[in-house]
């Protein structure tokens, strides 16, 4: 049995989301899925999220998001956790997270609400709802928003003890190291959820870990930078920096509309799965295809 120890002890790790690649018709193809995520384990990553916003979570039907989770607990077995992504409305939500629950994840991502209406108050009960609903599984809300402070964290700590962590994505690591001093910085592991060019900066103010997309293309590349952040070895981090920023800065342009794009690129390039994305997101012109590879330059295969 996994432990609440034991998932704060995994989570503060690279944490990996993978994307969802799709045949040529639209569906989605599972059996590419898998190897997707094999190839990550086998690059040693300990942490996988189906049904994160490099999977395309908000494009994905009900019924994706679950063979999402089923797929990704089955390839990953006894060599990873899984965090399942979940969303939408509290009862849709409650809905996948109890999926994710039978289907063998020990996490829940849950992520910011998109309802254009969210009151603080309301924010810790759309998130008390859903981690009530599955007391086994440890949960991760998604912080987006830099209007909830530690006050509501603190408080939904202590509604609910399976909320063992905070995937934090709001970019100013001022606000972070004070937010998570007031929620209690001890309470919670904090994951830096800006990915690899924010990782340094959100370390020295107490992140012990970070998502990647990027680590769907070059695993290796983001467990140097968790390597050299270990170490405190700042220098170091901050040449792996230099060497993804290039890809990652593609990513984060125009309000990071081509953030999934670009690592389907990638992959593509790579002759991993097809460079495919749905809409609202959208394929990339030639010039971003060249300026993929310029990225890619040097990588090798991470």
């Amino acid at each position: 049995m996994t432990t609440t120890a034991d998932l704060r002890t995994a989570l503060a790790d690279v944490v990996a989301i993978p994307v969802t690649p799709f045949h040529g018709c639209g569906t989605v193809d599972r059996s590419t899925y898998r190897a997707l995520i094999r190839r990550l384990l086998d690059g040693g990553i300990t942490v996988v999220t189906p049904n994160g916003n490099t999977g395309e979570f908000y494009a994905l039907t009900q019924a994706e998001r679950h063979t999402a989770v089923e797929d990704a607990v089955a390839e990953a077995g006894s060599d990873a956790l899984v965090l399942a992504g979940v969303g939408h409305d509290a009862a849709t939500a409650v809905e996948d997270a109890r999926q994710a629950q039978e289907a063998g994840a020990g996490l829940i991502m849950v992520h910011q609400p998109v309802h254009p209406h969210v009151s603080l108050d309301g924010w810790v009960e759309y998130h008390r709802e859903i981690a009530a609903s599955v007391p086994g599984l440890g949960v991760v809300p998604y912080l987006r928003s830099p209007r909830v402070r530690g006050e509501q964290l603190a408080r939904l700590g202590e509604l609910c003890p399976n909320v063992v962590a905070v995937k934090f994505s709001v970019p100013n690591p001022v606000h972070f190291a004070a937010v998570a001093r007031d929620a209690g910085f001890d309470r919670f592991v904090w994951i830096a959820g800006l990915a690899e060019l924010h990782a340094p900066g959100y370390w020295a103010a107490g992140a012990s870990g970070f998502t990647s997309g990027l680590a769907n293309v070059a695993p290796g590349i983001s467990l140097a930078m968790l390597a050299a952040l270990r170490e405190g070895d700042y220098a170091g981090a901050m040449k792996v920096w230099e060497r993804v920023r290039a890809f990652e800065e593609l990513r984060a342009a125009d309000e990071s509309a081509d953030n999934v794009t670009v690592v389907k690129e990638a992959l593509a390039q790579l002759g991993l799965c097809r460079r495919d994305i749905r809409p609202p997101s959208s394929p990339l012109p030639p010039s971003g295809r060249e300026a993929v590879a310029n990225a890619l330059a040097g990588w090798g295969h991470g």
